[in-house]
């Protein structure tokens, strides 16, 4: 889910390209909603961009999401999204390197395990005392560098974070399809991290960023985490694609496409503690959010709500920091 940055701070640097680890970078729309503008304190804020006016969608949106009974990760065995149109992810970026403190790898992405598809791994020693694990997933639609300092604190505080890739960004194998396909990366990533040496499987927790969030709670859906922490997630699929009509890559006249991308139509199907954070600065939570609540709650899953200071990109700082104090709490 995204917001548009609100006018920069007195003192902010403004150019038209960002410098990121020395690669001069243009920001279009995409990069300016992606988590790559606050990668940390010093990070270039950016003035607000005014836009057209988006057209109405053309698909139709129900008043209340419907509530699927079925277990989300017995839903996804038995679907498989029909993309129309197959491309790369809607926002461009080089190709991937590797950042500092971080161990580049590749993990089979996908379902099937087809993908050959880039992560990154912060560097640690193997041992007997088995280490907790965070897999962080990052907002936007393309993978940096910036994403990477904002999950350098996880390290900082004891665990072992990776931040996967997904298809079709930075140049890299398959086809975006708008967060179905991306979500069987993000388990495929958490296998692969589990099974790293000397992590402790029962102690491998989750958190994500605005997409990265929504992915989170897909991902928490399908398979049981210690605890899990979506940041500026989103929740409804067709609202998404209401503003963002030009990313649906799939058949947008089948009401089950947007289903399977909506996590409150699933909410009694999230397996574990939750804690949904959001910026007091950006778009505020909603009848979404409240329902996904209380069809959580409904079965007993642990899930709370809470704003902290900030916009949807400056809130991630100090979410992270709250995430770890989260996931202490629950066994980490």
């Amino acid at each position: 889910m995204h917001q548009r940055l609100a006018d920069p701070p007195t003192g902010a640097k403004i150019r038209s390209f960002i410098i990121l680890r020395g690669v001069l970078m243009p920001i279009s729309r995409r990069s300016l909603l992606s988590s790559l503008a606050a990668a940390s304190a010093s990070a270039l804020v950016l003035p607000a961009v005014a836009h057209a006016q988006e057209s109405p969608p053309r698909f139709a949106s129900p008043d209340v999401p419907p509530l699927e009974t079925q277990d989300y990760g017995v839903a996804r065995k038995n679907f498989a999204t029909k993309l129309i149109r197959l491309g790369p992810s809607p926002e461009q970026s080089p190709p991937l390197g590797e950042p500092k403190g971080a161990r580049k790898v590749v993990y089979p992405g996908g379902p099937d395990g087809s993908l050959n598809l880039i992560a990154w791994v912060s560097h640690y020693e193997p041992s007997t005392t088995l280490k907790p694990a965070v897999l962080f997933l990052h907002g936007g639609n393309a993978t940096g560098d910036g994403h990477w300092d904002l999950a350098m604190p996880y390290a900082e505080a004891g665990f072992v974070v990776m931040l996967p890739s997904f298809r079709g960004e930075n140049g890299q194998e398959g086809h975006y399809s708008g967060f179905y396909d991306e979500t069987s990366d993000a388990l495929a990533a958490a296998h692969y991290l589990e099974n790293l040496p000397g992590i402790d499987k029962n102690r491998l927790f989750l958190a994500g960023h605005s997409n990265g969030g929504t992915l989170a709670l897909l991902s928490a859906m399908t398979r049981p985490f210690k605890a899990a922490v979506p940041i500026s997630a989103g929740v409804n699929a067709w609202r998404y694609f209401g503003r963002y009509e030009k990313e649906i890559r799939f058949d947008a006249s089948d009401p089950r496409e947007f289903i399977m991308r909506s996590s409150v139509c699933f909410g009694t199907s999230l397996k574990c503690p939750t804690l949904l954070l959001r910026g007091t600065e950006e778009r505020p939570y909603d009848a979404n959010h409240q329902l996904l609540i209380d069809r959580a709650r409904s079965v007993g899953v642990e899930i709370e709500a809470r704003l902290m200071p900030g916009t949807h990109n400056g809130v991630v700082p100090g979410a992270v920091s709250e995430s770890i104090r989260f996931f202490r709490h629950h066994g980490a």
